[in-house]
């Protein structure tokens, strides 16, 4: 067998048309069906990729050395790899210092404080102001006043601008989304399994570059979504300025697997007829219980009905 021939990968798309359906008559993904692993409320997560992720990274003609997800965010993907033991070794890079404090401490030795200082955190109003207005003063700190934001803030989101939740559900305000003991439970398991991965705090499209030649690396590609013309990620995301172009050749140069999910934008699918890469839609409920569409891209790949 050629090494290039190595990561031959799940058929998934046919055709350079317009963007499709996969299959219109198959079940639309819930995210509620989903293992729940990351401790975070992601906007724009990939929860709902998950089965078929495992489908698509279980097809290749053998287990990837390395999975490399160049903007972890949440982590959803990258974790489920390490869990279900779908790679030797993963690589997780996150750009933005935040996000990155929370992984470099869950990764790191902090697993456990961060998880306890959680669990005895008494959250009132009163208290999630005075804990706003403290200055971190270590990297566990930053952790936890990541994640604190991360669920008390609406929509989980970070960016500058955020704020916190007013009603949430059942009327419960910030406590909505605070559960403890959940996530200190989430925690300390990626604390059991953290020695399968590798955290970069760093700039993930230099990580593709460093493995672009590696026919042993696969990677999954979810970059800020600044590419359509809803640019929803300029409001989701504090770290949004992407050269798109340069993301596409990069990918197509690859050397090993990926798979790259984006917004269902003409000008997504522009850029994947210019580096000649296939794409199909694929539906998913969100937590909201509404039926989207997203874009899958690939290259070398055929459609399956099943899909």
């Amino acid at each position: 067998m050629r090494r290039s021939d190595r990561h031959s990968q799940l058929p998934l798309f046919e055709g350079m048309g317009e963007a499709f359906s996969a299959n219109p008559s198959a079940p639309v993904i819930n995210v509620a069906m989903v293992p729940q692993r990351s401790p975070f409320r992601y906007p724009g997560g990939k929860t709902w990729l998950v089965p078929k992720f495992r489908e698509w990274v279980k097809s290749l003609s053998h287990k990837p050395k390395i999975f490399i997800e160049p903007f972890a965010g949440g982590g959803i993907i990258s974790l489920t790899v390490a869990f279900e033991n779908l790679a030797d070794r993963i690589i997780m890079v996150e750009i933005d210092d935040a996000v990155s404090a929370v992984w470099s401490a869950i990764l790191g030795q902090d697993a456990k404080w961060l998880a306890e200082k959680i669990m005895s955190f008494n959250l009132t109003i009163d208290s999630a102001h005075k804990e706003l207005k403290k200055a971190a003063k270590s990297t566990r700190q930053r952790a936890f006043q990541t994640l604190f934001k991360n669920r008390i803030y609406h929509g989980g989101i970070l960016a500058p601008g955020s704020g916190l939740i007013r009603n949430g559900e059942k009327g419960k305000g910030i406590l909505s989304r605070w559960y403890p003991k959940t996530l200190a439970k989430r925690i300390m398991a990626i604390d059991r399994i953290k020695g399968k991965i590798s955290f970069i705090h760093g700039d993930g499209v230099k990580m593709m570059k460093k493995y672009q030649n590696d026919d042993e690396a696969v990677f999954f590609i979810d970059p800020p979504y600044t590419a359509s013309a809803k640019k929803a990620g300029k409001r989701l995301y504090k770290h949004n300025s992407l050269d798109h172009e340069e993301l596409f050749h990069i990918a197509k140069n690859l050397a090993g697997g990926f798979l790259m999910t984006y917004d269902n934008d003409q000008g997504v699918i522009q850029l994947a007829r210019k580096f000649d890469l296939k794409f199909a839609t694929v539906q998913m409920n969100n937590t909201h219980h509404a039926t989207m569409e997203e874009l899958l891209i690939g290259k070398n790949i055929d459609w399956v009905k099943n899909f």
